[in-house]
């Protein structure tokens, strides 16, 4: 299956996410936080970067639970970035 272009939008959006997550990750390391949702450093990297602006729904609801964020909380966020 061919993935359709990103638009602007996806792309600000994942770098929303990514700064979101990045803020709520505070003072822990990143091999922390990425050990704690399962994930690589390098992934977690990509996603606080913008560099992987669609990330998957499990990917994103691990990283919410390891850090404390409710995924309601990204969702308004993106919601109210959306409709501006």
């Amino acid at each position: 299956m061919v993935r359709p272009p990103l638009s602007e939008l996806d792309r600000e959006r994942g770098h929303r996410l990514g700064t979101i997550l990045r803020q709520a990750r505070g003072d822990r390391s990143m091999a922390e936080v990425a050990a704690a949702a399962g994930l690589s450093a390098e992934t977690l990297r990509k996603i606080e970067t913008g560099r992987v602006p669609t990330p998957a729904f499990f990917t994103v609801a691990a990283l919410a639970q390891a850090l404390g964020v409710s995924l309601d909380v990204l969702a308004e966020v993106s919601a109210a970035e959306r409709a501006a």
